[in-house]
């Protein structure tokens, strides 16, 4: 288990020349063989599912509330974002070490995501500013600062181009390219922004924000909406295209989570199904949502401590599953065995294996 260890005295958020240095401390990078558990029995009788360590990993060593947690495309790491400014890269399998910190934010890290080469991550933060980094090397290579108020989500296109788009409190979604200095698109709300996603294609941005309302825009044209998605009756919190690309999972502090059939030509009514158990308080926490690698389970962050995964088909709640002392506000499954990772703000992160 990740042994809970104080932030370290060398870390700062800037030089001793006042600069900003967006710069990693490697912790240890000696990569452990992973022994192989699937199919053994425990003393208790319970039968492995994946090949953690046990059943369930704690994960600590952050120094205030987890925001933001992703598994990497091929599973072996997972990357945290924390109101400690840091992000955190850990090792999935042996004893969840904690091999990398990438330091550079200056306020609270939002969230955080893998491009889809598993070599890069961009996450963003409540300093106004989107950075890329080199999870390689763990270094900063981009610090993107053209919106003016907090960046509360980022998310990378699946496939394609290295684009990548980003919400924000100052009413707009930026739509980046890797290879470019400056933003290559421009969408312009009239409320905060607070969740985006882009679509499979990668012709469309998908965002959430205080309207309650889903806008679909276009990169073709960058001037209205060309699609707006009504039926939450409060902030939308999360968004989460499907593996398939065919449906959007939203989660809302009117305390539902749905899905949209987002296909050309879909009914008018594109909301298709709506989940509920989980809750939003009164600390408007930006809880986010996902689905599973297959597209048969569903998840979100709920802020009764629990972590709360439904069956996509028939809505039923298959996992309600305590253990977190604090809100959680992310919960993502692993890309490749049964093991779902989940942030809070009790600083920590927990890895389970479901029971299949």
């Amino acid at each position: 288990m990740a042994e809970k260890r104080s932030l370290s005295p060398e870390i700062e958020e800037v030089n001793a020349n006042g600069e900003d240095t967006g710069s990693a401390i490697v912790l240890k990078k000696q990569r452990t063989d992973n022994e192989i558990v699937v199919g053994t029995v425990t003393k208790e009788g319970i039968k492995r599912t994946s090949n953690l360590q046990a059943p369930i990993m704690q994960l600590s060593g952050h120094g205030g509330e987890v925001f933001s947690l992703r598994f990497s495309p091929d599973g072996q790491c997972i990357a945290s974002g924390s109101f400690d400014k840091l992000l955190f890269l850990w090792r999935t399998y042996g004893e969840c070490e904690n091999y990398a910190m990438l330091k550079g934010h200056r306020n609270a890290i939002l969230e955080v995501q893998w491009f889809t080469d598993g070599e890069k991550l961009v996450s963003c933060s409540a300093d106004k500013t989107v950075r890329a980094w080199d999870a390689v090397t763990g270094t900063q290579v981009k610090k993107l600062t053209e919106h003016d108020n907090h960046v509360n989500s980022v998310c990378p296109m699946r496939r394609g181009p290295p684009l990548f788009a980003s919400a924000s409190d100052d009413a707009s979604v930026k739509v980046w390219d890797m290879r470019v200095k400056r933003s290559i698109l421009t969408f312009s709300d009239k409320f905060q922004v607070t969740s985006v996603a882009f679509a499979d294609a990668g012709d469309q941005v998908y965002s959430g924000g205080l309207d309650n309302t889903i806008k679909v825009w276009d990169l073709r044209k960058d001037a209205e909406p060309s699609l707006v998605l009504q039926g939450h009756s409060d902030t939308i919190t999360g968004l989460s295209v499907s593996p398939d690309g065919s449906h959007l999972l939203s989660n809302a502090m009117d305390n539902t989570l749905r899905v949209w059939d987002m296909r050309p030509f879909a009914p008018q009514n594109r909301c298709v199904k709506v989940f509920t158990g989980h809750v939003h308080n009164f600390e408007k926490i930006l809880l986010r949502c996902a689905w599973s690698t297959d597209g048969q389970l569903v998840s979100a962050g709920s802020a009764d401590r629990m972590v709360y995964i439904w069956n996509a088909t028939d809505r039923k709640l298959v996992y309600k599953l305590p253990g977190h002392t604090g809100s959680v506000n992310d919960v993502q499954f692993h890309p490749k065995e049964p093991i779902v990772g989940s942030a809070s703000s009790d600083r920590t992160i927990y890895l389970g294996e479901l029971v299949l």
